[in-house]
């Protein structure tokens, strides 16, 4: 039996490509790590601001917390198994009323790790909907393979290098609607995208991207990750530890140094890079 999600949520992941929504902590425990964000985005603007948002994990003890929460690993569970390694997360922060938005994408495209065995879970800190530019889904093109994606480094695309699928259909796209506390799940082949926040709040989201079984290993060397539940087996990654207090030197150093990492692999072949 499933411990968290339904055998419903289950099957519908393995046919869609990701399921949703599921609830894995209160609104109050949300707006709890919000609060505990926006306090850390003051104390320490150089390195949560709009371009130094990844792996937040490795040196903030709010994300840290999160990622290792008992629910949101229970969800994701059922899904890959007892044995779990966080490879990275990132924060996608959309302010009020502006014109940031993702275009239709594949994270394994970009993301250099195999099989791809992992999952992807987006946890609400603040409501997500259609105004607020909720994530959107094609269902059942994880079964698709990885597609082919231009570079496009449009000005408004929050994503690294704009990177877009291009001549796609989306009538049948789906609108993931959360609210604070819920999670959804997502395959790294799943086609997803969203759209600009008209909203008067902030669009706040959690991407752990992705959790995934310690078989699980890069295609280019050994990497990064934080083992959150069960044992790792294979040693493929190189072990983090957990942060004690947040932006600790020590910790700030092994962000710096992931993230270089991650940069590399990003924006390999890229004609150019952005600051994130």
């Amino acid at each position: 039996m499933p411990k968290r999600l339904t055998r419903e949520q289950v099957d519908r992941y393995h046919a869609d490509g990701f399921c949703f929504p599921v609830d894995v902590m209160t609104r109050v425990e949300a707006e709890a790590f919000r609060g505990r964000l926006e306090e850390a985005e003051a104390r320490h603007p150089e390195a949560l601001g709009a371009t130094s948002r990844n792996n937040a994990h490795i040196a903030f003890t709010f994300m840290d917390e999160i990622i290792h929460h008992p629910a949101l690993l229970d969800a994701v569970e059922d899904l890959i198994g007892p044995d779990i390694l966080c490879w990275g997360t990132v924060l996608f922060i959309k302010e009020p009323d502006t014109p940031g938005y993702v275009s239709w994408h594949q994270d394994l495209n970009y993301t250099p790790v195999e099989p791809h065995d992992g999952v992807t879970a987006w946890l609400a800190l603040s409501p997500s909907n259609r105004e607020s530019g909720c994530m959107r889904m094609l269902p059942g093109t994880h079964r698709e393979g990885v597609r082919e994606q231009i570079d496009t480094f449009h000005a408004d695309n929050i994503l690294t290098r704009g990177q877009t699928i291009q001549d796609l259909g989306t009538s049948r796209a789906v609108d993931l609607l959360l609210e604070p506390g819920q999670i959804s799940l997502h395959h790294g082949r799943t086609i997803h995208s969203s759209q600009p926040n008209r909203s008067p709040d902030r669009r706040i989201g959690v991407a752990i991207q992705q959790f995934v079984p310690p078989h699980v290993r890069e295609r280019d060397g050994r990497g990064y990750a934080v083992l959150v539940r069960g044992r790792d087996r294979y040693r493929h990654f190189e072990s983090l530890p957990r942060p004690r207090r947040d932006m600790a030197p020590e910790d700030a150093a092994r962000r710096d140094a992931v993230n270089a990492h991650w940069a590399d692999f990003l924006y390999r072949g890229a004609r150019q890079r952005r600051a994130y």
